[in-house]
């Protein structure tokens, strides 16, 4: 299964904490009692986090209605589509650029996720 590799650091609130867990673990494979924690790899030096304010106006983080998105890092875009979409989960949308590929889905609370596979050579 693909995983998710990384991330700075998201906390938010949700009406059932148990049920979100239960998600995340099921359908991304991450977290636990205490929430997702990703350990720093060295395996690729040029990744990093992200904090990025978007204007008020902005529809990116559609169609949700969160003020806030989730970016996670994944290291096979591609297995993670196929494993999303096996589970019944709507793909929102693709994106690929040079510098890496983005794919966006819905948790159960209606978060709008980015999943991120970052490219470090021009041969991916």
């Amino acid at each position: 299964m693909a995983r998710v590799t990384g991330l700075g650091g998201v906390f938010y609130k949700v009406a059932d904490v148990a049920a979100t867990q239960a998600w995340y673990r099921d359908n991304l494979g991450v977290g636990g009692e205490l929430g997702a924690m990703f350990p720093f790899k060295a395996e690729n030096p040029e990744g990093y986090s992200i904090l990025s304010p978007f204007k008020a106006d902005s529809d990116y983080f559609g169609p949700s209605t969160h003020q806030f998105m989730i970016n996670l890092r994944v290291d096979d875009l591609d297995a993670m589509i196929a494993d999303l979409k096996g589970k019944g989960i709507a793909i929102l949308g693709r994106q690929d650029e040079e510098y890496g590929r983005f794919t966006w889905i819905l948790d159960c609370d209606g978060i709008k996720v980015e999943l991120f596979q970052q490219l470090t050579s021009a041969a991916e």
